[in-house]
């Protein structure tokens, strides 16, 4: 009798350890989320989310459990209803900062930046929460407004476009093997820091990739769900911002969070990366028209003719405008110079005009405006000239003709003094003077 007791004691204990442990099965309509399946089913999905993080012990867990279930059946196919047990993967509800149970979130357009839900624990609240959910994402989808990096792909929504989303998977592919500068924030969906960081982020990743060319590249991991990474670079905090260069270790950024810090440091990278900018002589229409169309400003310089100079003066020039161009890489500008009239028509159109050489114009083809170098031609006369032009001021007009006159197909200079025309010989041996006519002498 005694063992059939103990027989019966243990069944009903086992019983109510399933009851418990067991809140949702397979066949509600509520999706069991786990550390293994929730990147894929929630992070990546493009649907609205209701998700319960629940402990299997917990009275009022137990208590929402049918009504959760209720709701979940009539938004099926309209909004996805899910639920995590917090207790067994406490990481999970660690990353979204779950303290209590049952806690509720929504996880709407931007999925790393979920919401708390505070309404009541009926199926109808529930349902009348997730319409509103709904609603408030499909208006944001019209205005154009997306959130969150996009996990897995470069990001695709409003302006975080420019912002390349980083796995375990694709990490090395792109990031170390990579002749480019990547700056690679590292960052927790939960975290308040990364969620002021993001749009920061986000705008310096865009106007970086315009003013480098790409060559350096802002980046993100989700260091929660990327463990790997995080692990090798040793990630304590949130957001940690590593820079990237081929065959160099990474090292910590440890500047400004906002957009022009963020942006001054990538430039300084690209400057320190840089190859020498080119310094190109107009020999033909495709050099001046590919130069200045490719880039904000065209500086272009008309130097004296080699018969003035020689190649020691020409050369010394020259090396004036490659320390300037060197000393403004930044700024991606290009840089061309011509021999005072080999390009007449193009010399009058930038006011310039056959006297007062060298001299030099800096052009904007977007705009067809121009401003002229008042100063020196030297090193100081010609910083003070883009110093002023970089901060936007200085006095401009615009190119005579509205637009790059024809421009003259000629030979390259080959680095030689110039030589004067050869005359042809006249022979007077021929020449009788005493046929003249004195009178006409």
């Amino acid at each position: 009798m005694q063992v059939i007791n103990r027989l019966q004691q243990s069944t009903v204990s086992c019983t109510l350890f399933l009851a418990v442990n067991c809140l949702y099965s397979a066949s509600d309509d509520v999706i069991e989320l786990t550390p293994t399946n929730f990147h894929k089913e929630v992070i990546q999905s493009e649907s609205l989310w209701l998700v319960e993080f629940y402990a299997p012990w917990c009275g009022h867990c137990q208590r929402l459990t049918p009504e959760w279930k209720k709701a979940a059946t009539a938004l099926k196919g309209v909004v996805k209803v899910g639920a995590v047990d917090a207790d067994k993967h406490q990481s999970l509800g660690g990353q979204y900062g779950v303290r209590g149970f049952p806690t509720i979130k929504i996880f709407g357009a931007n999925k790393n930046k979920a919401e708390d839900y505070q309404g009541g624990r009926t199926s109808d609240a529930i349902v009348d929460a997730a319409l509103s959910a709904l609603r408030s994402l499909v208006k944001d989808r019209l205005s154009g407004r997306g959130g969150g990096y996009s996990s897995g792909k470069q990001s695709g929504g409003g302006d975080k476009k420019d912002v390349i989303e980083l796995t375990d998977d694709s990490f090395d592919k792109n990031v170390i093997n990579s002749d480019d500068v990547w700056m690679v924030e590292f960052y927790a969906p939960w975290c308040g820091h990364c969620k002021n960081l993001e749009p920061e982020w986000a705008a310096a990743a865009t106007e970086v990739k315009e003013q480098t060319k790409g060559k350096v590249k802002l980046a993100a991991v989700d260091a929660t769900v990327n463990q790997m990474l995080a692990g090798r670079y040793g990630i304590r905090g949130f957001p940690t911002i590593k820079i990237f260069q081929k065959g160099e270790d990474p090292v910590d950024y440890d500047g400004g969070r906002t957009r022009s810090d963020i942006i001054a440091r990538a430039l300084d990278l690209f400057s320190d990366n840089a190859p020498p900018p080119e310094l190109l002589e107009i020999i033909n229409e495709d050099i001046l028209k590919s130069t200045c169309d490719a880039h904000q400003l065209c500086i272009i310089s008309v130097l004296p003719h080699i018969l003035d100079t020689g190649a020691s003066g020409r050369n010394s020039y020259l090396d004036v405008m490659l320390k300037m161009a060197e000393k403004y890489k930044k700024k991606m500008w290009g840089w061309l110079w011509t021999e005072a009239g080999a390009q007449s028509d193009l010399e009058s159109s930038l006011g310039i005009g056959g006297f007062g050489y060298p001299a030099m114009a800096a052009v904007n083809a977007r705009k067809m405006k121009f401003a002229l170098l008042k100063g020196s031609f030297s090193e100081q006369g010609i910083n003070e000239f883009l110093r002023e032009l970089s901060v936007g001021r200085g006095s401009t007009a615009p190119v005579g003709g509205g637009a790059f006159p024809k421009i003259h197909s000629v030979e390259p200079w080959d680095g030689k003094d110039g030589e004067l025309p050869v005359e042809d010989d006249i022979d007077l041996s021929d020449v009788d003077l005493d046929d003249w006519d004195k009178d006409e002498l």
